[in-house]
């Protein structure tokens, strides 16, 4: 088996129970492959005191990373509690179910994460987003030093194994209960970790009673705004070509399951705010809402708030989610050029699909509180004022929408994309702490000087976030919530500020300008303490060699294994 040597772990391995659900990649080479019991074979799993436990006692923390590091912002210490995933409390309901002790941990920026707080675990689970996978590695690494089994899931996981895999015994892209059972059971330390997943999304979830004592312990930490996460379809059925589940095949849930889930929330709350964590939220719109109908009986009320595509969000199908409590709509219009599918424009470009789609958003705007809509900046049909002008224009005839800017980001594997700028040479090897899709960009642009690109970028974002457009969008929206939640946001967001800061260094500073060229891969002092400041107490933990990592590590594992293929090909053919 070709890297075989190289897969094997110090001790342990995992049961051959789940041989034909899980693939392996061995950084930085990937490779499928099946685990047998002679192979791997396992020992008696310990504690990290030395005593043996039974099967089913496994201390078991699921950590919940949220945000990246200590809060100190207003609108992060409001809002952080509501962001929890559904697969962490999913997680730590699968191990409760099967006899572990567990404790979940939502991490908002304020909770101290040292062993000596949170105690010691036989297991730790830890999901993160790339933005967090600093702070991740820096707790694998003090829990692992004291006998801890680790493992690593959520998006960062599938996105970047090849580096992960350094920090952690186990890396899991997607993941399903055999998994996570068998590692939690089975599982060991490794010098280098294994990366594990299951053959495709998970689409059983357990019901929100399962996880209620999860969910309700992340809520617990939430103000007025108590989000009760919900998922009803997995994948997506778009293309766009930056977008992690691009490639993932859509595929709805159980129906009942989402009405008895709903049902369950009005036991909880009087007036439940559901956050669909669907990529795309509505694609079989009748369904859905006929799901949601069928729970919510008459006289009760329920609120919404998802993410969509306006081209779902026709008049009639919006007045039917206005009329079911939706109050939030989060659709991603991304550019004036390019993804007309997926805002109803068809062909249209430009000025004349600004047009559109802001009277869109204003119809939608008539019936529905709140919507933000979302934009990606920095694509390569991006080219000269125009892009920026347009979302000025686009500001002014849809004044009652909150516009949120990325950056645009290559997140490792986490799009085919990705792969074409790796070869391109254009991606930069920007700490994983800065990846957030507002603190860098991650992707040399294909049509613009750097200093131009950020004076267009903070010009747009001081336009949009400051002064009398917010002022103007307080007054159109509609509702208490809604209006509290988008001045604070904006005037709590420092992205102007810091992006005029990081366009002045490109112009001054000779180490920044030759870092975004990519002519060195010394970070710059500035980019060095600001991270090191943002961390906190958990800088001195995290290892020597994890600030950097390779941003050409899937390009590489790709190249590889082609060349292992052409190499058995033509030992077949001799």
């Amino acid at each position: 088996m070709i890297g075989r040597s190289r897969c094997r772990p110090r001790r342990g391995g995992l049961p051959g129970a789940i041989r034909k659900s899980i693939a392996i990649a061995d950084c930085p080479t990937v490779l499928n492959a099946t685990l047998t019991d002679s192979e791997f074979p396992l020992e008696p799993f310990r504690t990290p005191g030395g005593s043996m436990l039974p099967a089913t006692s496994r201390r078991v923390i699921v950590l919940d990373l949220v945000t990246k590091g200590p809060a100190r912002k207003a609108y992060a210490r409001a809002i952080n509690a509501g962001l929890a995933s559904v697969m962490p409390q999913v997680v730590a309901a699968w191990c409760e179910q099967a006899g572990h002790h567990v404790t979940y941990i939502c991490y908002t920026g304020v909770e101290d994460l040292t062993p000596e707080t949170i105690g010691d675990a036989d297991v730790l689970f830890i999901n993160a987003f790339t933005r967090s996978a600093l702070t991740a590695y820096a707790v694998a690494n003090f829990f692992r030093q004291r006998g801890t089994v680790t493992v690593l899931g959520g998006p960062h996981a599938r996105c970047y194994p090849e580096d992960a895999v350094r920090y952690f015994d186990y890396v899991l892209g997607f993941t399903d209960r055999d998994l996570v059972l068998d590692v939690v059971t089975q599982g060991s330390r490794h010098r280098e970790g294994l990366a594990l997943s299951a053959t495709r999304q998970l689409s059983d979830f357990p019901t929100l009673a399962e996880r209620w004592r999860f969910v309700d312990a992340a809520l617990s930490k939430a103000g007025i705004l108590k989000v009760v996460p919900m998922i009803g379809s997995v994948g997506c059925p778009y293309t766009c070509s930056f977008c992690i589940d691009s490639t993932v095949d859509y595929r709805p849930l159980s129906l009942d399951r989402i009405t008895e889930d709903l049902r369950f929330a009005l036991t909880k709350f009087r007036n439940p705010l559901i956050g669909w964590h669907d990529p795309n939220f509505g694609i079989r719109f009748n369904d859905y809402m006929g799901a949601i109908e069928r729970a919510v009986p008459r006289g009760r009320r329920m609120r919404h708030v998802a993410e969509t595509s306006l081209s779902l969000l026709g008049e009639g199908n919006v007045k039917r989610l206005a009329r079911n409590g939706f109050v939030g709509l989060l659709p991603g219009i991304e550019s004036w050029y390019e993804h007309g599918a997926k805002s109803k424009t068809g062909t249209r470009t430009g000025l004349e699909k600004v047009t559109q789609v802001a009277g869109h958003i204003n119809m939608i705007l008539r019936h529905v509180p709140f919507v933000q809509t979302n934009f990606v900046l920095g694509l390569d049909s991006d080219e000269g004022d125009s892009p920026f002008e347009l979302t000025k224009r686009f500001i002014d005839l849809a004044p009652g929408a909150y516009p949120a800017f990325s950056l645009l980001t290559a997140y490792g594997r986490a799009a085919p994309l990705n792969l074409e700028f790796q070869r391109q040479h254009r991606v930069l090897p920007f700490p994983f702490h800065l990846l957030d899709s507002n603190h860098a960009m991650n992707v040399r642009p294909k049509n613009y000087d750097w200093v131009d690109f950020y004076t267009h970028a903070v010009d747009l974002t001081g336009y949009a976030l400051t002064g009398r457009r917010v002022w103007r969008r307080l007054l159109v929206n509609r509702g208490i919530i809604p209006r509290w939640f988008g001045f604070v946001r904006a005037i709590s967001s420092g992205r102007t500020r810091y992006q005029a800061r990081i366009r002045d260094l490109l112009v001054h500073d000779r180490s920044m300008r030759r870092f975004f060229d990519g002519e060195t891969s010394e970070l710059p002092a500035y980019l060095h303490a600001r991270i090191k400041r943002q961390l906190g107490p958990l800088w001195r933990h995290l290892p020597d060699d994890a600030l950097m990592h390779d941003p050409y590590a899937y390009l590489k594992a790709e190249q590889k294994k082609a060349a292992d293929v052409s190499a058995r090909s033509l030992a077949v053919a001799e």
